[in-house]
């Protein structure tokens, strides 16, 4: 009978840590713990924004270590004011980042867009600007349908939030994120970006 009672227990114990390897079963408290104790990072010096979908991110991070993990030393090791302005293949179509520089528009010169193939990770490395963020879910009237060689789609959503984009924070976003980045914050002004582009498997 304790043999039996012992049994049950261990696999229950066995049962709790494979739950608790898998961030999509973990409580709003532990993901919000593993975010903000930052070792996902390495020792790169940049706030990631408020806005990042944290549950999503650290499935993602899960998933594809390896491939966060050289996203983040591209951005760690690189500064971004010695970058040519092109595109760095760093696991070929799996992860790669592009480097532009453009001046920021005003709010009715650019449209929203979304990702199906990728996800962004956006940072400014130089300059300012905002970034409009909506769930995808309130996507309105389709401007240009998904484009699968470019993987994009632009359209109008119902509501969305214009977030600061400067050289001490970086952004995520998801398949589900709706964003409209380049924003002018105040006046016109040239920015230099890098975008990592991280393939959803």
């Amino acid at each position: 009978m304790r043999k039996s009672i012992l049994i049950v227990v261990v696999m229950a114990l066995l049962a709790g840590c494979k739950g608790n390897s898998d961030p999509s079963e973990w409580s709003s408290k532990k993901i919000d713990h593993w975010f903000e104790k930052g070792e996902w990072l390495g020792d790169w010096k940049v706030s990631p924004d408020s806005s990042i979908d944290r549950r999503a991110f650290a499935v993602s991070w899960f998933s594809n270590r390896e491939r966060w993990e050289k996203a983040f030393a591209f951005l760690r090791e690189n500064d971004p004011d010695m970058l040519e302005i092109r595109r760095y293949d760093i696991d070929g179509d799996n992860l790669y980042a592009t480097v532009s520089e453009y001046m920021t528009k005003n709010e009715e010169d650019a449209l929203y867009e979304a990702h199906r193939k990728y996800i962004d990770i956006q940072y400014v490395g130089a300059g300012r600007e905002l970034i409009g963020i909506a769930p995808l879910s309130g996507k309105k009237e389709t401007l240009e349908a998904y484009d699968d060689s470019r993987d994009i789609e632009f359209f109008t959503v119902s509501k969305g939030e214009n977030r600061p984009a400067i050289p001490d924070r970086f952004f995520i976003l998801f398949p589900h994120d709706a964003h409209r980045p380049g924003l002018k914050d105040g006046e016109n002004s040239p920015v230099r970006k890098i975008v990592v582009k991280v393939r959803v498997d």
